[in-house]
């Protein structure tokens, strides 16, 4: 008799519910078991999941061929800077240094940044997954920069270990009346490649997250870039029209039926 025992599945009522659940969510439903353990399969799937939400979060940009790309996209310049955070070490233990520029990224914005104010900032920040900036950032501005005819678009910015804030300084020093901060999200087990685009008024440094308006999981599983790029022309209009952003916002725009 062999000594294997089989995992064994989720048996009744809350089988069917489980079957349904999972159909919905690529997060773990009604998992069988092996003894009071996972099945060997989950289990080898769940350090698989893992591991790459630790690869994503360790990965470093690519910083000149995106801004190639992204050059192409936006037929304009393209800053590259960097945070206060020397390395991805610093920057995983002091989140601080990733929300604001070193002083030659700040240098080179106070030289070269034109005087004259502007509607709005695209910023791109590598964030905790490089992989979704990568992967989802150029897609989006193909989807989203034909929607901003009539904007007056400040040039276009790349950080490297950077953080959702550090948009706020960039978006004062570029004179911008709105800042899009584009950064690749905390991972999860089933969505290492997540972005995320916060949408600040007036940026300045001394922001708070209640002052912005988020749209996340922008990712072929999650949200499309086309329905981002829609929900962020909706955000942009109604935060130029009401002249806020945040949970005011929200308040205000009943939710942004549009997208």
């Amino acid at each position: 008799m062999s000594g294997i025992t089989r995992a064994k599945p989720v048996a009744g009522p809350v089988a069917g519910l489980a079957a349904r659940l999972r159909a919905l969510t690529p997060a773990r439903v009604g998992l069988g078991r092996t003894g009071a353990s996972v099945a060997t399969r989950d289990l080898l799937d769940f350090q698989r999941c893992h591991a790459l939400a630790r690869d994503a979060v360790q990965a470093r940009l690519e910083s000149a061929a995106l801004a190639r790309t992204l050059g192409a996209i936006v037929g304009g310049s393209v800053f590259r800077l960097h945070s206060a955070a020397t390395d991805r070490a610093t920057y995983l233990q002091r989140p601080d240094l990733g929300r604001r520029l070193d002083e030659t990224s700040r240098t080179l914005l106070l030289e070269r940044a034109e005087s004259k104010s502007r509607d709005l900032a695209l910023i791109v920040a590598d964030g905790l997954s490089a992989l979704a900036v990568e992967r989802h950032v150029a897609p989006l501005f193909e989807e989203l920069l034909p929607k901003l005819a009539g904007w007056r678009l400040a040039p276009m910015c790349i950080v490297e270990q950077g953080r959702v804030a550090i948009g706020d300084e960039i978006g004062a020093l570029l004179g911008a009346q709105i800042a899009v901060v584009l950064i690749g999200e905390r991972p999860g087990l089933s969505s290492p490649d997540s972005l995320g685009a916060y949408i600040t008024w007036e940026p300045q440094p001394g922001r708070v997250d209640a002052e912005r308006n988020c749209i996340s999981n922008i990712r072929a599983e999650g949200l499309s870039c086309t329905r981002a790029a829609a929900q962020l022309e909706v955000i942009l209009s109604a935060a130029r029209r009401l002249q806020l952003t945040g949970v005011a916002l929200k308040n205000e725009a009943g939710l942004l039926q549009k997208g």
